[in-house]
């Protein structure tokens, strides 16, 4: 059964990788922040790499003098079974694996360099290291650059403040816990590790010290007021350490050597014999690791809750940016057909009331359309003079000798002829296909086949309003190519001249070209032409609606889908090619679901279990 720290590492290492991936992804810093880990902290020179070394039982960190560390360190240890082979893997070579520990040092140095340089410049961005060993325990613990109080040549005058705020910006956050490093040798007091710890966790909650050097005290000197708590209480027992020497060093005395040779030490010491038991590096690693296993499993509950969201959120963002395109033709085919269905989905909506739009063809025909017939120009045509113009020049040489029947017909054609354009322009003023198409958010993932919906229901669409236009005017013609003859019958009739009555005028064609006689013909063609607006202001949008509205709703996509039918697959292809940003960021959303998932399942079972 694979421990918590074992299942934390690798959720902490994927969701490294996939942070990198999607360029620091705000969600799995969360994630990160939110899994324990160790993180240790000192002064340079206080022995901090070799406590690492100590734990690990390898000699794997560069060595040298002043800022050795210049990047911040993830080491996470996986404990692997009795006999298995010891081996290194770091995350910018993944495919790779380090038996010779030697090469793992060489590859921190180079990897350091290849990011700042071979200066004595710091990075906060990390070095991720996986060891796997049967001589560790499952633990991760993250090395930061060594605290110091001043610059050296090569340095910048700020380093001694962003190294400490590099350190900070770990060790501040609430889940993870300080191994504070401080020299025996050295009075407590004076420690950059435990001054930094007392800064940001007060209570000593978090906070583990470690003394080392205990071997290079001066002798009749010994470290047990700080070891037993009495010069700095920590909620946690100190742990002394005794590292190899430097001649141990140069000499490459072996790790699993120098553990045995740091627990005799303790056994044989007149001083610290009584706590053999609570000291050493392998003592240190056993207490980190179950206390990180404890913590980890407080958090549970809030880690399994986090995940949990974010799932929902990942799912959320999948089904919106849409499941992957299946590679054959026929999958292909159906998932634009699915699409163009969506569409005329959405287009339909718009026009039957479920989304705006359709509201507005009624405006067209219950505003629009009165309003533009309300403002021809009838005043002007029919006025006194253009209707005594139009009925000279339809007399001609013979004046009329009744009523001026080729006068009527012209004026009533001059005025009907101005509704050929309101008519026009109601068909015109229905349009919803970039509406319809923006609002059909699966297409936002294919632009070619978005543009293709959109061009063959314009086309479309087209068709239906030429259609439309033709079927409007053909309205209008039909008013010009015959009058309604009731209407003029019903109209009253201007009174006969009667032989020899003085009143009335010698000749009745001197009656004919009255003023008031012209006005009366004006006001009749008013009347008729106001009965024509009636009828077509009913009519045109019943033929509007039966020739575009009705056809649309029918047949909006129907010679796209004939056009379809006989495309080959590499065009079907071509139309389901999509935005490559879009496809990135599915590809990083599924990795993300699948490590959240996996994450949510193996904790469940890590923790059921126990």
């Amino acid at each position: 059964m694979e421990s918590l720290i074992g299942l934390v590492n690798r959720i902490q290492r994927a969701c490294t990788m996939l942070g990198d991936y999607g360029g620091g992804d705000t969600t799995f810093s969360s994630l990160w922040e939110a899994l324990p880990s160790v993180a240790v902290v000192g002064g340079q020179s206080s022995g901090k790499s070799s406590v690492l070394e100590s734990i690990v039982g390898r000699d794997f960190l560069p060595r040298g003098s002043g800022i050795v560390t210049r990047r911040p360190l993830v080491l996470q240890l996986h404990k692997t079974d009795e006999g298995s082979q010891e081996y290194a893997e770091f995350l910018h070579l993944p495919k790779r694996k380090f038996a010779d520990f030697a090469s793992v040092r060489q590859e921190i140095q180079d990897d350091t360099d290849r990011l700042t340089g071979k200066s004595k410049q710091i990075s906060p961005v990390p070095i991720h290291l996986s060891i796997y060993s049967p001589n560790v325990v499952n633990l991760t613990l993250i090395d930061l650059p060594g605290l110091t109080k001043v610059a050296t040549e090569g340095q910048p005058d700020s380093i001694v403040e962003d190294i400490e705020n590099m350190v900070r910006s770990y060790v501040e956050k609430p889940n993870c816990i300080i191994l504070a490093i401080s020299p025996a040798n050295q009075d407590i007091a004076t420690s950059d590790a435990i001054k930094l710890a007392r800064e940001v966790d007060p209570t000593g909650e978090r906070t583990f010290g470690v003394l080392t050097k205990l071997d290079l005290m001066d002798k009749g000197t010994n470290a047990l007021d700080v070891l037993e708590g009495r010069s700095y209480r920590l909620q946690h027992p100190w742990v002394g350490i005794v590292n190899r020497s430097q001649a141990d060093i140069n000499k490459n005395v072996d790790m699993i050597v120098a553990r045995r040779k740091e627990r005799e030490y303790f056994a044989t010491s007149s001083d610290y014999g009584h706590l053999t038991s609570k000291m050493g590096s392998e003592y240190l690693a056993k207490l980190l690791s179950k206390h990180l296993e404890s913590v980890i499993r407080s958090r549970i509950p809030s880690i399994t809750s986090m995940i949990n969201k974010s799932i929902e959120e990942l799912e959320s963002e999948m089904d919106h940016l849409g499941r992957p395109v299946a590679v054959d033709a026929g999958a292909q085919l159906y998932t634009i057909l699915e699409l163009c269905r969506k569409f005329e989905r959405v287009f339909k909506e718009h026009l039957d009331g479920g989304r705006p739009g359709g509201d507005r063809i009624y405006g067209v025909f219950d505003n629009q359309l009165p309003a533009a017939l309300r403002k021809l120009p009838f005043d002007r045509h029919l006025s006194l003079q253009n209707v005594r113009r139009v009925v000279s020049e339809a007399d001609g040489y013979q004046p009329h000798l009744i009523a001026p029947e080729q006068g009527y017909r012209r004026l009533i054609d001059g005025a009907l002829n101005y509704f050929r354009g309101p008519a026009e322009a109601s068909v015109d003023a229905v349009k919803l296909v970039r509406k319809s198409i923006a609002e059909t958010q699966e297409l936002n993932r294919f632009p070619t086949l978005q543009a293709e919906i959109a061009g063959a229901a314009n086309e479309a669409l087209e068709r239906f309003r030429e259609e439309s236009k033709k079927t409007v005017v053909r309205l209008v013609d039909m008013e010009s190519s015959y009058l309604t003859v009731d209407f003029f019958r019903k109209l009253p009739q201007e009174a006969e001249p009667k032989p020899g009555n003085p009143t009335t005028p010698a000749s009745p064609n001197i009656d004919r070209y009255s003023e008031g006689h012209f006005r009366r013909i004006g006001s009749n063609v008013s009347s008729y032409v106001g009965m024509v607006a009636d009828t077509l202001r009913n009519t045109i949008p019943k033929a509007v609606v039966f020739c575009q509205v009705k056809e649309a709703k029918n047949s909006l996509m129907n010679f796209f889908y004939t056009r379809l039918a006989r495309q080959a697959a590499k065009r079907l292809s071509e139309m389901l090619d999509e935005d490559p940003a879009l496809m990135e960021r599915r590809q990083q959303c599924a990795k993300r679901l699948e490590l959240y998932k996996a994450a949510r399942d193996e904790i469940d079972s890590v923790s059921w279990a126990r």
